[in-house]
C-alpha cells in the first residue's frame, strides 16, 4: 500500500484528503501544516509521495519545502493548491514537481495524479537499478553512478548489521515487508562470492537473477525457484550440495540463502532448517540465511524456527530492524501481531486512548497524529472531533480557539469523569489480562 504525506494548513482540506485517500486504498503516512513540518515528517516517515499545498504559514512555503524533499530525499511531490496564476506555476516548475492539481479537486483527479506519479517513480527507479547493475558488472560502481532509489542506498546499514556473521554462521531472518529482503540477499550473495566457494539461493519470488548472470554462468551461484508445494525437495538438493564439500579449500564452502515467503509448508521448512544445522554441527563448512515472512506465522512457530540458531534478525519495516543473539533475547519473547489487529484494537479502544491524552490542552488534529505516532494507526479526524464535541456538550471539556486550531481541555467535572473512566478501563483490561486484582475487587473510585 503506497504511503502519502498530506501537507496543508487547512484542517478541513487535510481531513477531506485523508478520508478520500483512505477510501481509494492509499495509506496516509502523516499530515503536516507547514513547510518545516513537512520536511521533518518526510525525513521520518519516508512516504512514497507528498501532496503539498503551496501557500502556508511559517518560514518555508510549499515550493521551498518541496525543493528540499525532492532534492534531499528523492520523494516525488504533487502540488495541490488554489493558486494557478502563471507566476506561481513558474516558481513551482523550478523544483520539478511530479504534478499540479488546482483546488477545488475531485477524487478522479487526485487518483489519476497519484497513479501516474507512482508509475513514473517506479519506472525511474528501475532504470537506475539497471544502470547500477551495468556498472557493477565489472566490479564496483563508478563514482556517482549509484543514483537515488538504487538498492545500494540501504547497504551501509545492512553491512553494519550483518557483516560480522554473514559468511560464517547460520542466521534466521524474519521480515514483514517482502520488498526489504532483496537488498539483504543481494549483499549476502556478494559477500559469499567474494569469500569464494559456492552459493545456493532458493526462493519463491526474486528479481536478483539479472544482477548475477556472470556468477551463475561461472557456477559460483546456483539459484532455484521453489514453487508452492516444492519445499520438500530442498533437503535432497542440500544433501547433494554438502556431500562433496571440503573444508580445506575455499571452493569447498557453501553459503545457503533460503527464502520461505510462503509458509504453508511449515513442517518442511523446519526440516530444511534442521538439516542445515545438522550439517554445520558435523563440521560441514556451511553458512547463510534462513528467511521467513512473518505475516502468517505465530510466536510458537518463531520459537520452533529459532531453536538452535544463535543469531536472529527481525525487520518490521524500513525504519525498524532488530538484531539479537538468541541466548540474550529468547525468540519466544517475540510476538507477531499483524498491523490489522493493532488497527482494530486501537479503534475499539478509542475512548480510553483519547481520554488519556486530555491531560493538557490538545487539538483533535494533534490527537490523530499522536495515535498514529504511537500505534501506526490512522483514525479519521471526523471521528475524533465527533467524540470531543460530545464530551464538550456534556460539560466535560471546554474548547478554546488558538489560531486556526481548537484546543480541548477538561473542566473540573471532566477531570473527575476522565479519572473514573480510565480507572474503569484499567480494571477491565487488568481483569482480561488476569493481573493483580483480587476476585470482586472494584475499580478505584477516588474522587
Amino acid at each position: 500500500m503506497s504511503k502519502i504525506l498530506v501537507v496543508d494548513d487547512e484542517a478541513i482540506i487535510t481531513m477531506q484528503l485523508e478520508e478520500r485517500l483512505t477510501a481509494m486504498g492509499y495509506s496516509v503516512a502523516g499530515m503536516a501544516a507547514s513547510g518545516e513540518d513537512a520536511i521533518e515528517k518526510a525525513r521520518r516517515l519516508s512516504p512514497d509521495l507528498v501532496l503539498m499545498d503551496i501557500v502556508m504559514p511559517g518560514k518555508l512555503n510549499g515550493i521551498e519545502a518541496a525543493k528540499t524533499i525532492t532534492g534531499e530525499m528523492g520523494i516525488p511531490v504533487v502540488f495541490v493548491t488554489s493558486y494557478a496564476d502563471d507566476a506561481i506555476i513558474e516558481k513551482a516548475k523550478q523544483v520539478g514537481p511530479y504534478g499540479y492539481i488546482v483546488k477545488p479537486f475531485n477524487e478522479l483527479e487526485i487518483k489519476a495524479a497519484i497513479e501516474v506519479v507512482l508509475f513514473r517513480k517506479a519506472a525511474e527507479q528501475e532504470l537506475r537499478r539497471a544502470d547500477v547493475a551495468a556498472a557493477m558488472k565489472g566490479g564496483r560502481p563508478a563514482a556517482g553512478e549509484v543514483g537515488e532509489g538504487a538498492e545500494y542506498i540501504d547497504l551501509p546499514e545492512i553491512k553494519t548489521l550483518l557483516l560480522k556473521d554473514i559468511v560464517s554462521d547460520i542466521l534466521l531472518f524474519l521480515y514483514v515487508d517482502p520488498a526489504l529482503r532483496e537488498p539483504v540477499f543481494r549483499f549476502a550473495i556478494e559477500e559469499g562470492v567474494k569469500k569464494g566457494g559456492r552459493n545456493f539461493f532458493a526462493y519463491h519470488r526474486s528479481v536478483l537473477q539479472k544482477y548475477f548472470l556472470k556468477e551463475i554462468q561461472e557456477g559460483a551461484l546456483h539459484m532455484r525457484r521453489v514453487k508452492k508445494g516444492e519445499v520438500y525437495l530442498l533437503p535432497g538438493i542440500l544433501e547433494k550440495c554438502t556431500g562433496s564439500l571440503s573444508p580445506e579449500q575455499p571452493q569447498g564452502t557453501l553459503q545457503v540463502l533460503f527464502d520461505f515467503s510462503e509458509t504453508d509448508e511449515f513442517s518442511d521448512i523446519l526440516a530444511v532448517k534442521d538439516l542445515v544445522l545438522a550439517r554445520k554441527s558435523q563440521g560441514v563448512p556451511l553458512s547463510g540465511i534462513i528467511a521467513v515472512n512473518m505475516a502468517d506465522i505465530d510466536h510458537n512457530q518463531i520459537r520452533e524456527l529459532s531453536a538452535g540458531i544463535a543469531k536472529i534478525i527481525i525487520s518490521t519495516g524500513k525504519e525498524t530492524t532488530l538484531s539479537f543473539a538468541r541466548q540474550s533475547f529468547p525468540s519466544e519473547a517475540v510476538t507477531v501481531v499483524p498491523q490489522a489487529t493493532i488497527d482494530d484494537v486501537v479503534k475499539k479502544s478509542l475512548e480510553p486512548v483519547v481520554l488519556s491524552m486530555l491531560d493538557k490542552p490538545i487539538s483533535g488534529y494533534d490527537i490523530v497524529h499522536e495515535i498514529h505516532s504511537r500505534y501506526n494507526v490512522l483514525i479519521p479526524q471526523a471521528r475524533i472531533y465527533t467524540y470531543l464535541y460530545d464530551l464538550e456538550q456534556k460539560g466535560y471539556l471546554m474548547m478554546k480557539a488558538s489560531g486556526k486550531s481548537k484546543l480541548y481541555s477538561p473542566t473540573e467535572t471532566g477531570k473527575k469523569y476522565i479519572h473514573n473512566r480510565l480507572n474503569e478501563f484499567k480494571f477491565v483490561f487488568r481483569h482480561i489480562m488476569g493481573e493483580g486484582l483480587a476476585p470482586g475487587s472494584p475499580p478505584d473510585r477516588k474522587q
